[in-house]
């Protein structure tokens, strides 16, 4: 018989395993050439060995009330006690000529514009976390998957690499269907670790432009931080404008509020559509997310004349009820000099349609 020595080194050695295994999952770290590395430091964003925002961080305060909706979710609360609303919309049958947006859920979206076929942040995971039973996906939350996507995709974007933006099983899986991939510095070495070819990537420093046949995607700043698990801060999270002849688009990603959207709204004349982060903040750390209020004062300063919430209507990866942040949004809203929309999950928004409205859906669930 073993003994209880050998049994608890037996034990210990498994888990030691275990771990080595579980910390080298493909999934979790970047591939870092030494072209890679090289970019990333001579950055001027880069600093004392990590990517820093222009506004530095404000301490996060994570209290054991940090945790409860991670482990501990409440129906009805934190998450609804009835599947989300949807309205699926056929991607692939949109024609191309058309300017939309379909929210996917959480900050995911699918946009044409231009011609051209976008895909921003795709996440269709069960659970924004690297175990299977942290922060699960709401029921009816994942409408989408990656045999919904277009198969001549123009162009991926991605802003940060953290779980609930970038789905490893997604990404793979749609690899064929993309023709290009833009994103910060770092973060291609994802997509060159997971089987893309790097002529597909095109990894960019802040307020940097990536020209892609009549598509201007500029990198832009953003007030976050990044890292999948031990790693913190080697790639470059970002906000994005996308531009063509005839619109201008935002897109926020995650962080917290500054001076930026004001430059950014200066620099391009304000944009017609604005996708801006609201959700899955608190006071304690509201210098990495924005509150509503700050995503509305945000959207005025560069400029938008629409704005469509995200970051929300997914995942509950904070203490707030899962309604508030459409309803404190939509009170920020009042008296703005933009329009809010609020589609469902899967409802298509059509550019420059003003007779669209969309119902306060959130209103109607439990």
């Amino acid at each position: 018989m073993l003994s209880l020595f050998k049994i608890a080194a037996l034990g210990a050695a498994f888990l030691l395993l275990a771990g080595f295994w579980f910390i080298n999952r493909d999934e979790m770290d970047p591939l870092m050439t030494l072209e890679r590395r090289a970019r990333i430091e001579a950055s001027p964003h880069y600093r004392d060995g990590e990517f820093r925002p222009d506004v530095p961080h404000e301490k996060v305060e994570a209290d054991m009330s940090f945790w409860k909706p991670f482990f501990f979710p409440t129906a009805g609360i934190n998450i609804p006690e009835e599947p989300m609303r949807h309205e699926k919309t056929d991607l692939k049958s949109i024609p191309r000529n058309e300017d939309v947006v379909v929210w996917m859920g959480h900050s995911s979206f699918y946009m044409q514009i231009g011609g051209k076929k976008i895909l921003i942040d795709p996440v269709s995971a069960r659970y924004a976390s690297p175990v299977p039973f942290i922060a699960g996906a709401f029921d009816g939350s994942n409408v989408y998957g990656p045999d919904d996507i277009p198969d001549d995709l123009d162009v991926m974007v991605l802003s940060h690499d953290h779980w609930d933006h970038l789905d490893y099983d997604f990404v793979k899986k749609i690899e064929p269907k993309v023709k290009y991939v833009v994103t910060g510095l770092g973060n291609g070495g994802y997509y060159e670790k997971w089987g893309y070819p790097l002529s597909k990537i095109h990894e960019a420093d802040w307020n940097e432009e990536v020209k892609l046949d009549g598509l201007a995607i500029w990198v832009l700043p953003t007030r976050h931080f990044s890292g999948r698990m031990l790693k913190r801060n080697q790639t470059l999270p970002a906000s994005f404008a996308f531009i063509t002849p005839n619109r201008k688009v935002y897109y926020s990603g995650d962080g917290g509020y500054d001076g930026r959207f004001r430059d950014i709204g200066k620099q391009f004349g304000g944009f017609d559509l604005a996708l801006m982060e609201d959700g899955q903040y608190s006071r304690n750390w509201h210098s990495v997310h924005m509150l509503p209020e700050e995503s509305a004062k945000a959207a005025e300063e560069i400029g938008a004349r629409t704005v469509i919430p995200c970051h929300n209507g997914k995942y509950a990866l904070s203490i707030h009820t899962w309604q508030e942040p459409y309803e404190r949004m939509e009170a920020a809203a009042e008296g703005k000099s933009f329009h809010l929309l609020t589609p469902e999950i899967g409802e298509a928004v059509y550019m420059g349609d003003e007779t669209q409205h969309f119902r306060e859906w959130w209103k109607m669930m439990k």
